[in-house]
């Protein structure tokens, strides 16, 4: 039997006004003071669904798949069209489905197939790319310049090529020990006479062209010379000196270093034709004096152009060298 409790029996909150949050209350506690329309989502969370979860009402469109039931050509057919499926064998008419391809003049041959490799298919080479790194290095097309300028050929192994070795070993580009003549060139253009070969190193069973030198030889005294670009690092200058231009915009590109300040240097430091034509290059050449001639050396393979490109340069270098002899 239950009796009333006693008021000291109270809990703290009870008897003073408090009351369990509306959003917290029961069914039969709350609903007098909800002033708001907002459904009680605790209510909705006790009570089961009003709905029957068993019925139709509750399934979402599209829930439900249509009927199995096949459709029949007699049937009207809303759907999107059809696709035919290929014919295999000859056609109605007893004619082949199917057309050989035509490889007779005026046809396009189809595309060469990806090549497979060891790590899967490559893709076809593009000429354009191909050609872009193609090295220009080209010595049967310098040599085939040379014999139409009548120019001779050798392979840097005759007697009259014992004194390239010289050359090579005072080249500034510090060629090393492995380093020979290939691809040797001699013949005439204007007024000098020229020696061209490549500055080779051997790879395998043949030998790799890195350097290209032509030489001119020249006549009386050959002072100790060095002419670089300035951007150029300068390997083994002890003892040379540097020879002023006076041109402010030919010094800052192109440096003349020699043994000694001497009227022969100061000639080619300040001789306008040679101004002109290293001003308009890309200062990718050096030059330099050893053992009589006067050189010029580049870091690739002889090719035409380059072989007229010396010509020039070096046709302007000993003119200023030799107007004082």
């Amino acid at each position: 039997m239950t009796t009333p409790r006693n008021p000291d029996d109270r809990e703290p909150w009870e008897g003073s006004g408090w009351q369990e949050p509306a959003h917290l209350a029961g069914d039969d506690q709350g609903r007098d003071d909800q002033t708001s329309d907002e459904p009680n989502f605790a209510d909705r969370r006790k009570r089961p669904r009003d709905e029957d979860l068993s019925s139709e009402a509750w399934r979402p469109a599209g829930w439900d798949l249509p009927a199995a039931t096949p459709q029949r050509d007699d049937e009207p057919y809303d759907g999107p069209p059809r696709s035919e499926p290929p014919v295999r064998g000859p056609a109605a008419g007893g004619e082949p489905s199917w057309a050989p391809p035509a490889t007779g003049p005026g046809t396009t041959a189809p595309a060469e197939p990806a090549r497979g490799g060891l790590f899967g298919s490559r893709r076809n080479r593009d000429p354009e790319m191909a050609r872009a790194f193609t090295p220009e290095t080209d010595p049967l097309g310098a040599q085939s310049w040379a014999l139409q300028h009548g120019w001779t050929v050798s392979d840097g192994t005759g007697p009259e090529d014992a004194g390239l070795a010289e050359l090579i070993a005072s080249a500034p580009v510090r060629p090393g020990k492995e380093a020979r003549a290939a691809s040797v060139l001699r013949g005439r253009a204007g007024s000098l006479e020229l020696v061209a070969f490549d500055i080779a190193y051997p790879l395998g069973r043949g030998l790799v062209p890195k350097y290209a030198v032509t030489a001119a030889p020249l006549l009386g005294s050959v002072p100790g010379l060095r002419l670089s670009p300035a951007r150029f690092w300068k390997h083994r200058t002890g003892g040379l000196v540097p020879v002023p231009s006076g041109d402010e915009g030919f010094d800052a590109r192109w440096m003349l270093l020699a043994a000694e300040d001497s009227p022969q240097a100061r000639r080619l430091a300040q001789d306008p034709a040679v101004h002109g034509l290293l001003l308009g290059t890309d200062d990718g050449d050096e030059f330099w004096t050893a053992s009589g001639h006067v050189c010029a050396v580049r870091p690739d393979g002889h090719r035409p152009q380059l072989l007229e490109h010396h010509a020039r340069l070096l046709t302007a270098i000993v003119g200023a060298l030799a107007a004082g002899l």
